[in-house]
């Protein structure tokens, strides 16, 4: 059978489709390319946001096109909530909930780098979000049965492990462990190079993470850490579990400890509540932050959610208008962070893919170009040599080296 599958979402998505394609081709079946004619085709979903939902159904309907006779089956979270919906769906043949997705599960089909779903769920049923809906509580394997699947990794060519969750931080609470724990037991193991933890809450991103990163041999200098609104009063409708205070904290503790670092944050614009003053507020307080870029996400009703109930509306067109504000403001955090390693030297690891030709300084435009990426997260090229994938090597960051829209 041919199999072809097409994943939204988080990069949680994505090691679960990577790990169901892998062992779907160890039973002697086909795994083509998205877009070709296939005999099953595979949509793993998301509900995040509107507009994620409606890229869902059009890649339903995009394989219905490619081949009607083809069995679709849509798993993911988007299923999870819209069942009776996606079933009506002309092609669909199987809709498969979250609870048919394995606990632990990565990524396989890159020579460099996996994503490696280590726990799944979360509790925290903020006001805005249907993913505690759609995923269920916070779970994960033991430390030690994360430590095995973690062991067959390093056996691989993979040289560096992307630590993937729905709430990572929450890691091992139903056994009475630690996600600092973890981190512990993954650093010591033989085999793999680099560990990049991909989100943790603010107020889970304990001074002792912070600290063990900072010293650790394999962990990277590199945080992703969900803000949502820069604003106390947004936060509590939210029912964020922080303050400014907490969040503004655990920056510069970072910072302190590694002046170098890459820290990311995810930023929602025209929540219920987010007047101009507001507004004025979040602007303000980012812009006061080390924060080296923004993943910047409009607000849009979830069915279900508590905020349906709160606040008061934002106007569709005053919501684009802040998205594009943060995203402005992102820009001119990732240039100032950019420059502020030039000159420096990074360890980069190399990536497989062959690019198109590139003009690159000193080099003919005509040579096919490599990617990498630094420790803290910065994109670079060179000219493509096969002898580099998968290594890691000291780069002195240009501005003829570095790319810039990768971010």
């Amino acid at each position: 059978m041919t199999i072809a599958a097409h994943t939204l979402g988080c990069k949680l998505n994505f090691a679960e489709t990577s790990d169901l394609l892998r062992r779907l081709a160890a039973e002697g079946n086909i795994v083509v390319t998205w877009g070709e004619r296939a005999d099953l085709y595979i949509v793993n979903t998301c509900t995040v946001t509107a507009v994620a939902e409606k890229k869902c159904r059009n890649a339903i309907r995009q394989a219905h096109r490619l081949n009607p006779d083809a069995q679709i089956v849509v798993m993911g979270c988007f299923a999870q909530v819209a069942k009776d919906e996606i079933e009506k769906m002309p092609g669909v043949t199987q809709v498969l909930g979250n609870d048919s997705k394995r606990l632990l599960s990565y990524s396989g089909d890159d020579r460099t780098r996996t994503f490696f779903k280590i726990q799944d769920g979360c509790d925290y049923f903020c006001t805005y979000c249907a993913i505690p809906y759609a995923r269920g509580r916070s779970r994960s394997a033991s430390i030690e049965e994360t430590l095995c699947a973690a062991r067959r990794i390093a056996s691989t060519s993979t040289t560096e492990v992307v630590l993937t969750g729905v709430n990572t931080g929450t890691f091992g609470q139903q056994h009475g462990e630690s996600f600092l724990d973890l981190l512990r037991g993954l650093d010591a193991i033989e085999g793999i190079e680099r560990y990049r933890i991909s989100s943790i809450e603010p107020n889970l991103l304990t001074d002792d993470i912070i600290d063990f990163v900072a010293h650790s041999r394999a962990f990277l200098p590199h945080f992703h850490i969900p803000l949502q609104a820069g604003s106390d009063h947004v936060l509590q409708l939210m029912h964020r579990r922080y303050d400014t205070a907490l969040y503004r904290a655990k920056l510069e503790r970072i910072r302190a400890a590694m002046p170098d670092a890459c820290i990311a944050a995810d930023v929602m614009a025209g929540f219920n509540g987010e007047s101009e003053e507001e507004f004025a507020k979040v602007l303000s307080f980012i812009d006061s932050l080390p924060i080296s870029y923004l993943h910047v996400f409009t607000y849009s009703d979830r069915p279900g959610t508590a905020a349906l109930r709160l606040g008061e509306k934002i106007p569709v067109p005053v919501r684009r208008e802040h998205t594009a504000r943060l995203l402005e403001l992102s820009e001119e955090k990732h240039r100032a962070f950019i420059e502020s390693q030039i000159g420096k030297t990074r360890p980069v690891l190399w990536e497989s893919t062959s690019h198109p030709a590139t003009q690159l300084p000193g080099h003919p435009a005509t040579q096919p170009l490599m990617l990498g990426w630094t420790d803290n997260y910065i994109r670079v090229g060179r000219p493509y040599d096969e002898a580099l994938v998968g290594t890691v090597a000291d780069v002195t960051l240009t501005p003829g080296n570095i790319l810039r829209e990768e971010i």
